[in-house]
């Protein structure tokens, strides 16, 4: 089995770093820092660069080389991330030596091998501030670049394994619809990218689980249950007592609500909602926490290319000067001077924490300043690098994190890579607006509807189509009137391929249809999808196109009904069939989930009741109608005595509908389809 670099210790001139870097006088005493233990001494002054010698590599095991995070996998258990063949995964003692190369070491990086060297760059021109357009595998696409402000080809480095740093959440709360609109629009553009032009996607997602909120979050809990011992913590899951609290009478959630344990349980939470929206999962999550000496060695380099500085405090700023004119090449502008504490040991006041000295009550690691944690800048940073390198293709998140996030990112990865271009493409998704407000839906204006809530009600099916009809750089209105529209249409085209299968089965009535109108229609839409979904993911156009399709087809559907039969062209209504739904499936939208309904514990064995159901219904419904040879006042006779059999069969169809189950019945025969409720139309109350 071949190893990659990463099995092979550092290469010539690189020293390691531990994971906890001690200063004199430190030794004995641990690193890790329970709540509740005082304040930390106050740091001393930090110490020089160290001498280049490296100590001997450790040995590694192939469990080592394999794990990612530590003892826990990215995914919250404790499964392996598993890299394609050839490739070296650092766990957390091996990989902060990575962080000492001037460029991306080799396969010690997370699936860096599967990218191949990196592509050299030409100018293309002062439009873009001096942008590098990448030279690589060009996608034909052509995308909005937040670095430009205008559409640039998008080529990234390799089609087989284009990078992609998404930045997640912080896991404080329940996730809300305005971070599922950003979510689902760029899985979208994801889809699109891998489906429509054979783009591999190598995704990374960064999870910060150490942050102001959650540990403010983590207070309030636990002083709430200190409070009132009867007020009971967070439900999922139940929150422990100790025996000795229980006896004291005061909730043990003020010893359990630990910041870690809270960030876990809503991280979870976050993956979930994620799930029930469809999103596929990035390639790894990456916590924080679990990276933490690897931002230390991030820092270093940056204090060592003279780009940051520690205080007397225990602080490490990034210094902003040190840029020059380098910062702002997603704002354009510098940041004026802001408000800042009187105590604040801020060289200039433009400049940001890379590092926080800690505080009482509050988590922390070592590191050669001191005792504290990693600012929200220097996070996103360090873990993309860590995967990717000095050269990433893609970066996205919402408009809010332009600035400063995104600004700041950009400025720590160029001066920590020295390189003049870190990230190539920067893509921003527009708000999601409260209808009427003119406010975007967040969590501090608590003016939100959590993910969990809205799903109860409505299909992520609805809510991708409600998204498809906006442009991902755009601002959204979230309003009852747009989600019922995005129902309607997503009924609509579902009602046309039951329809078209109908026909195609020989099951609706009909004559032929327009067969060169048809296949002239398809061809033209078609070309119009690849054409709008090239231009910036365009899929207000493709949605547009399809549908304008599916009209064209419903058309000569109920022309051919209304003329005697005749010779049937089902070939063309086929290919339509096939191609709406491929269209669909692409974005992320099932149109032929018949077997599938919410909750249901056996998929194929509740298909074949519905089925023997409805031929059973079709039988009597047959026999009730059927009049044979009789005379008129015989027929009539006997289609009165039989009147209570239809009745019955009616009143079946509307009680199955009560259950998601739609039967619609043709001349000679039945179909029926399985509907999630969330797709439907809202009945009017009585």
């Amino acid at each position: 089995m071949a190893l990659g670099p990463a099995a092979r210790g550092p290469g010539p001139g690189l020293h390691r770093v531990s994971s906890v870097q001690r200063r004199p006088g430190r030794e004995g005493r641990s690193s890790a820092h329970r709540p509740g233990a005082g304040p930390p001494p106050k740091p001393a002054a930090p110490l020089p660069p160290r001498a280049a010698a490296p100590p001997p590599a450790p040995r590694r095991t192939l469990a080592c080389l394999f794990r990612v995070g530590g003892a826990t996998g990215p995914s919250g258990g404790r499964g392996l991330l598993t890299p394609p063949p050839g490739v070296g995964v650092a766990c957390g003692p091996c990989a902060p030596a990575m962080l000492g190369t001037r460029r991306a070491c080799g396969g010690a990086w997370l699936l860096r091998a599967a990218r191949g060297p990196e592509p050299g760059r030409s100018a293309s021109g002062a439009r873009g501030q001096g942008w590098l357009q990448p030279t690589g595998y060009d996608t034909g696409v052509k995308v909005y670049n937040s670095l430009t402000r205008r559409k640039d080809p998008l080529i990234v480095s390799r089609a087989d394994a284009a990078s992609w740093y998404s930045c997640g959440p912080t896991v404080y709360d329940h996730a809300h619809l305005g971070h599922a609109c950003s979510y689902v629009r760029f899985d979208i553009i994801r889809r699109i990218l891998s489906r429509v032009f054979g783009c591999t996607v190598v995704m990374v997602m960064g999870i910060t689980d150490v942050d102001d909120k959650i540990i403010r979050r983590a207070n309030e809990i636990r002083n709430l249950c200190l409070v009132s011992p009867r007020v009971r913590c967070p439900p999922w899951p139940p929150w422990k007592r100790s025996a000795r609290s229980r006896d004291a009478g005061v909730a043990v959630g003020a010893m359990s609500v630990s910041p870690a344990s809270l960030a876990r349980l809503y991280e979870e939470d976050f993956k979930q909602d994620m799930a029930a929206l469809k999103v596929l999962p990035p390639t790894a999550y990456l916590r924080v926490t679990e990276h933490v000496p690897h931002i230390v060695a991030f820092i270093e380099r940056l204090i060592a290319n003279g780009h940051a500085y520690c205080t007397a405090k225990g602080n490490v700023y990034f210094d902003l000067q040190s840029r020059g004119d380098r910062y702002g090449k997603l704002v354009g502008v510098a940041p004026g001077p802001v408000g800042e504490p009187v105590d604040s040991d801020k060289r200039h006041t433009s400049d940001f924490a890379l590092w926080k000295a800690a505080k009482p009550q509050e988590p922390f690691w070592g590191s050669p300043w001191g005792d504290g944690r990693p600012g929200w800048h220097i996070e996103c940073s360090t873990i993309a690098s860590l995967v990717f390198g000095s050269q990433l293709d893609i970066h996205s998140g919402g408009v809010d994190l332009a600035f400063p996030h995104h600004e700041n990112e950009i400025a720590q990865c160029e001066a920590f890579h020295q390189c003049p271009q870190w990230g190539n493409y920067f893509l921003h998704s527009g708000h999601l607006h409260v209808k009427g407000g003119g406010e975007k839906m967040s969590k501090s204006l608590k003016n939100y509807v959590t993910i969990k809530d809205f799903l109860r009600s409505t299909s992520p099916d609805v809510f991708r189509l409600f998204c498809l009809r906006s442009s991902y750089r755009s601002a959204i209105d979230y309003s009852e009137g747009a989600l019922l529209e995005a129902r309607s249409l997503l009924r609509a085209t579902a009602a046309f391929v039951e329809d078209a299968r109908a026909y195609l089965r020989g099951q609706l009535a009909g004559g032929p249809i327009q067969e060169d109108v048809l296949w002239e229609r398809l061809g033209r839409t078609k070309a119009a999808v690849q054409a709008a979904l090239a231009d910036d993911f365009d899929t207000v156009r493709a949605v547009d196109a399809v549908m304008d399709l599916v009209h064209h087809g419903n058309r000569q559907l109920k022309a051919a009904s209304e003329e005697p039969r005749g010779p049937r062209s089902p070939a063309v209504l086929g290919a339509i069939v096939a191609s709406v739904e491929q269209f669909f499936e692409t974005v992320g939208i099932s149109l032929a989930e018949r077997q599938c309904v919410p909750g249901a514990g056996s998929p194929a064995a509740l298909h074949s009741l519905v089925e023997e159901l409805v031929r059973f219904r079709l039988k009597v419904r047959q026999f009730a109608l059927a009049s044979g040879e009789a005379p008129g006042e015989a027929r009539r006779q006997r289609l009165l005595e039989r009147q209570p059999l239809l009745e019955a069969c009616d009143a079946l169809r509307r009680d199955l509908a009560v259950h998601g189950i739609s039967i619609k019945d043709r001349s000679s025969s039945s179909t029926w389809e399985l509907l999630d409720p969330r797709t439907e139309d809202p009945k009017p109350r009585s």
